[in-house]
Formats: C-alpha cells, sequence, structure tokens
C-alpha cells in the first residue's frame, strides 16, 4: 500500500478512489442499497453517501453513521475471502477485531448508562423518601411551634388581664376609707 491511512480525510479519499475505480461499476445508488442491506436500521441517507463519494464533497463527516457503513461495503471488511492476499486478510482480521471491540465497548457503554440511570433512579427515590421524612419532621415542628405560641398567647392575655385586676385592687386599696384609719391609728401608736 503507497497510502497510510491516519484521519478521516485519507479513508474517505480512499473509498472515492475504490468508487471511482471503473471496474467495480458502482454507482450511488448501488452503494446506497448495499449500505442499507448491511444494516437495515443504521444506514447514511442517499444524499450523504452521494456527498461523501462525491470528489468534491468536503470532509466534514461523522465516521460511525456515515463514513464506517460505506466503508465496510466498499471494502468488504466482514468478508475475509480465501482469494484475498495475506495482506488484506490481516487487515480485514484486525478491523474486524477492532469493530468488534467497538461493538463490545458500545455495550458496555450501553450497560452502564443503563446502570447510571437505575443508581440516578434510586437516589432520587432515597432522596424524595428522606425529603418526605424532614418535611414530615418540619411540619410536625411547626404545628408544635403554633401551639406553643397559642399557649403563650393565652398566657399573655391571662398575664394582661390578671395585671389590669391587680393594678383596680392595688388602685381600691390605696383608695379605700379604712385603709386611712388604719394608718392613723399606727401614726398615734
Amino acid at each position: 500500500m503507497d497510502k497510510i491511512m491516519v484521519d478521516t480525510k485519507a479513508v474517505i479519499d480512499s473509498l472515492r478512489e475504490i468508487y471511482n475505480d471503473e471496474s467495480k461499476k458502482l454507482s450511488v445508488d448501488k452503494v446506497y442499497n448495499m449500505v442499507f442491506e448491511d444494516d437495515p436500521v443504521n444506514y447514511p441517507s442517499r444524499t450523504t453517501i452521494a456527498r461523501l463519494l462525491r470528489k468534491n464533497g468536503g470532509y466534514k463527516f461523522r465516521w460511525e453513521s456515515s463514513i464506517r457503513p460505506v466503508a465496510n461495503v466498499l471494502l468488504n471488511l466482514d468478508d475475509i475471502q480465501l482469494s484475498d492476499d495475506p495482506d488484506e486478510k490481516t487487515y480485514k482480521s484486525i478491523l474486524k477485531l477492532k469493530k468488534d471491540m467497538m461493538d463490545d465497548l458500545e455495550e458496555q457503554v450501553a450497560e452502564l448508562k443503563e446502570e447510571l440511570k437505575t443508581q440516578k433512579s434510586k437516589y432520587h427515590e432515597r432522596l424524595e423518601k428522606e425529603t418526605a421524612k424532614f418535611q414530615e419532621s418540619l411540619d410536625f415542628a411547626m404545628t408544635q411551634i403554633e401551639l406553643k405560641d397559642k399557649r403563650i398567647d393565652q398566657l399573655m392575655d391571662a398575664n394582661d388581664r390578671l395585671s389590669i385586676t391587680n393594678d383596680r385592687l392595688i388602685n381600691q386599696l390605696m383608695d379605700c376609707p379604712l385603709r386611712k384609719n388604719d394608718m392613723e391609728c399606727e401614726n398615734e401608736n
């Protein structure tokens, strides 16, 4: 191989070379149908494939959703033939191994995301229970404070009434005519 593919630009250029190879007689529709047959769930649109394979189609494509599906079918990465030369077999095997590893990692990521979702759900449930307990305690404390406030208000009212009554009694005692006689008697002695 005279080209070393180190970035997506090189991969796209190589895919364009394969597409433009006249011996393969490829068209956008043919490539689209091959990609669709390979993975009928996750495949790029006909327009994306046309832009990807067009000579001046640019290089801004997502690997997973655009480049990888086209590369899989144009390079027959999943199909290792006995007629392939040893280099091709090796490269296809390595790519298949990497693809399988990526699929495993994607599966692990999905599992971890699900586990995280479950843990978040459990955490939120526990948090809601603790919040409900706290709110219940807070409501009870507020009720107790209200009751104590009412009792304090009643005691203050009773105290005010007693003060008024005491003031009246003291005033009556001070104004009592008999008290004056008692004081005169005490002064005489």
